[in-house]
């Protein structure tokens, strides 16, 4: 069963179930699915979805650092909720050795050294690192590798 087979799956459980913030939320993911779809005129992969899941916890992550700042705790727990759901659909992430790992060993690979690199070892690091790992962690990873 393909990621997008079991939002979908997830969404007709959360509809018996009557949750309607867990529906709100999966209706949302499966809606930005949709959307890409139609506008690049493809049908997404789990590879894509993933990306996009991780797109969408940016922007509740970026929501939530708002809300809190202008004193808005309900809506910021709202976001909090909808990270959560979102989050399930995440395979299980790398941790911040393995990150450095991964990252010493393409910088190796591609022969970089210095920041001026950085551009060239971003571009390898995200294809292959895509939904593994948290993008802010990677980027300081590679920061690190390349300043030492």
């Amino acid at each position: 069963m393909t990621l997008k087979e079991q939002i979908t799956e997830d969404m007709k459980t959360a509809m018996r179930a009557k949750n309607s913030e867990r529906l709100g939320t999966i209706r949302l993911l499966l809606a930005a699915c949709k959307q890409r779809e139609v506008d690049e005129r493809i049908v997404l992969d789990d590879a894509a979805v993933v990306a996009l899941v991780d797109k969408l916890i940016k922007q509740r992550k970026d929501s939530v650092a708002a809300y809190l700042q202008a004193q808005r705790q309900d809506l910021a727990d709202k976001e909090s909720a909808e990270i959560t759901v979102l989050e399930g659909y995440l395979p299980q992430r790398m941790g911040a050795d393995e990150i450095a790992l991964a990252v010493r060993a393409i910088v190796t690979e591609l022969g970089a050294s210095g920041p001026g690199d950085m551009g060239k070892v971003m571009g390898a690091v995200k294809t292959r690192l895509a939904g593994k790992a948290e993008m802010g962690l990677v980027s300081a990873a590679v920061k690190a590798a390349l300043a030492g």
